[in-house]
């Protein structure tokens, strides 16, 4: 599913990257959106949204993952990357940071 932003994203790609993208998006986030590995797939720390990261050569994906679907928030080119997370990225609760660094280390050890 796609978030408006991320729709106009999209559009703004050229055809090559664009195809590329869905291809990435299709292959890594269909079945497992939230398996981090190998930086393809990074799980963001210290922010509520968005949750994940998908690097597809030099263009980003921020998305989110809930029970239902995948919600792709932003497809953002590498050079706008971090002022993107710093301008929409939600930071998490300084309460709710503890738990999810504990969640966090949780993960890693599985």
């Amino acid at each position: 599913m796609f978030a408006l932003q991320a729709a106009e994203d999209e559009k703004r790609l050229r055809a090559n990257e664009r195809a590329t993208v869905r291809d990435k998006i299709k292959r890594h986030l269909r079945y497992d959106a939230t398996k981090t590995g190998r930086s393809r797939i990074k799980r963001l720390r210290r922010l509520k949204q968005p949750q994940y990261r998908l690097r597809v050569d030099d263009i980003r994906v921020f998305y989110d993952v809930t029970d239902e679907a995948v919600e792709i928030l932003a497809i953002v080119p590498k050079a706008e990357a971090v002022a993107w997370l710093e301008r929409c990225g939600k930071p998490v609760p300084e309460n709710e940071l503890a738990e999810q660094n504990r969640t966090d280390k949780e993960g890693e050890k599985s």
